[in-house]
């Protein structure tokens, strides 16, 4: 399980605020509000119409309703959260992931409101969130990029075929603002070319507000590895270590693991120095996640979240620190009590994405949970909100738990995820544990042998008669 790592002394520093109000729902606002209780912070919980009855709003210090189930009208509602903070004085707004924990404009209200954004600042956010401009910064900071202009598409489309020439096809064409695996296109040949930025661009536009594209090559065989660092504002950053997500549906994590079998230190160090770096030279503070493909040796960069990620635990797990404690350490202006020499990987950690979806066709399954028992025991635990007679509700997201397991080894800890997945039960509702539970059984998998197009080519495969 995760540990605190020792806080200076609180007469060196004078913290910020005292109470939180945490902008998210779901299990992880269950976790946010467990480690600003550790810290001894007073807790805000917000809620939709639909989540009035969510367990964690019993616990926290106070627990408001700021809109109707749609996330628009509520988690989404900067004017909401901010009047909410401002009712119950809170200090802080923590924003999770997903929702606004990487709008600019959001950050840049919380500070201008005289509350403190945990995260990094609105300029950080809005440099590493522009796909270009981060690809630049990375650059400046010697990070290994995927092959492909640092600047947008321009209009022309016979300037856009010069570029895709240049690179060399297969290209995969993306949002300048996308993210969550939306706003992309694989592009094999120059005829598909044309057709495939028009539907691009819409999409873009549609789902981001922005039609900006960029152009890459596309790598037919990487990994998906993730550098996970940790920043204060005194200018001192860690890496703390590299986790493997690979396996994806549809650009959507399923399994994650750490530290990413097969990758000697000795290879992977200088691109974990060079994010750190890269943080240093924005002045970036707290926590967030370099996402690289990794292929034959080299490593690309593709994008950074600057917010805390879903799969944060299996770092945590593996390195022995509290991430989110961190997170609100560095927002507090508490200095890092540690440096790279005492950041160490031990064991082998997988987390498991618990959906409430079908696990044949992942259609959404909303209901209330009839029965549930989690698994227990050394190397296992769940991060999750749900609890008998919970009601899953079709308006948000379908994760509903984590199951998370730690081991001395790889070998072990899949053996140990294995008994965790036998052991998990929720009734009432549709989840992914049995699609989870064959994944788990797959030989390649095992050996470590997958790239981020294995997972839908393996259900191609199951789907077949």
């Amino acid at each position: 399980m995760p540990v605190a790592v020792p806080v200076p002394e609180a007469s060196a520093t004078k913290l910020r605020f005292d109470s939180v109000l945490i902008a998210n729902r779901g299990e992880i606002a269950a976790r946010i509000q467990a480690a600003c209780r550790a810290l001894d912070l007073k807790t805000v919980c917000v809620c939709s119409e639909a989540d009035r009855d969510a367990a964690y709003g019993k616990t926290a210090d106070s627990f408001l309703c700021i809109g109707p189930s749609s996330a628009t009208k509520s988690y989404l509602n900067k004017d909401a959260l901010l009047l909410a903070a401002r009712l119950t004085g809170a200090g802080a707004i923590h924003p999770g992931y997903g929702f606004l924990s990487e709008n600019a404009a959001f950050a840049e209200a919380v500070e201008k409101a005289g509350l403190v954004f945990i995260g990094p600042d609105a300029r950080s956010i809005a440099i590493m969130g522009d796909k270009i401009s981060a690809k630049r910064a990375m650059i400046a900071a010697g990070v290994p990029c995927v092959p492909g202009p640092d600047t947008a598409l321009p209009d022309d489309p016979s300037a856009v075929a010069q570029i895709a020439l240049e690179i060399g096809y297969p290209v995969i064409i993306k949002a300048t603002a996308g993210g969550g695996g939306r706003g992309m296109r694989v592009v094999a040949q120059a005829e598909q070319l044309h057709d495939a930025i028009a539907l691009t661009r819409e999409e873009a536009r549609q789902a981001f507000g922005s039609a900006e594209l960029y152009m890459e090559k596309f790598l037919r065989h990487p990994r998906h590895i993730e550098i996970q660092v940790l920043c204060d504002s005194h200018g001192n950053a860690v890496w703390l270590g590299h986790r493997d997500c690979s396996m994806q549906r549809r650009h959507q994590k399923v399994v994650e693991e750490a530290p990413a079998p097969g990758i000697a230190e000795a290879i992977i160090a200088p691109v974990g120095e060079a994010c750190v770096k890269a943080c240093q030279q924005i002045g970036y503070r707290g926590v967030g996640t370099f996402e690289f493909l990794y292929e034959d040796g080299a490593f690309y960069f593709i994008e950074m979240n600057t917010r805390l990620q879903v799969e944060h635990p299996v770092t945590e797990m593996t390195s022995g620190l509290d991430i989110v404690q961190e997170q609100i350490r560095a927002a507090q202006g508490v200095a890092l009590a540690i440096t790279q020499a005492d950041v160490s990987c031990n064991g082998h950690s997988f987390e498991c994405r618990i959906n409430a979806e079908d696990p044949e066709s992942f259609l959404s399954s909303a209901g209330v949970i009839t029965g549930l028992n989690l698994p227990q025991g050394h190397g296992i635990r769940v991060d999750t909100h749900i609890h008998a007679g919970y009601k899953v509700s079709p308006y948000y997201d379908s994760l509903i738990a984590k199951v998370i397991v730690h081991a001395p080894t790889r070998a072990q800890a899949m053996e140990t995820m294995r008994r965790a997945l036998g052991d998990t039960r929720i009734d009432g509702i549709s989840t992914n544990i049995a699609f989870l539970q064959a994944l788990f059984q797959d030989e390649a998998f095992a050996k470590g042998e997958t790239d981020i197009h294995y997972l839908e080519q393996w259900l191609k495969l199951r789907s077949k008669p």
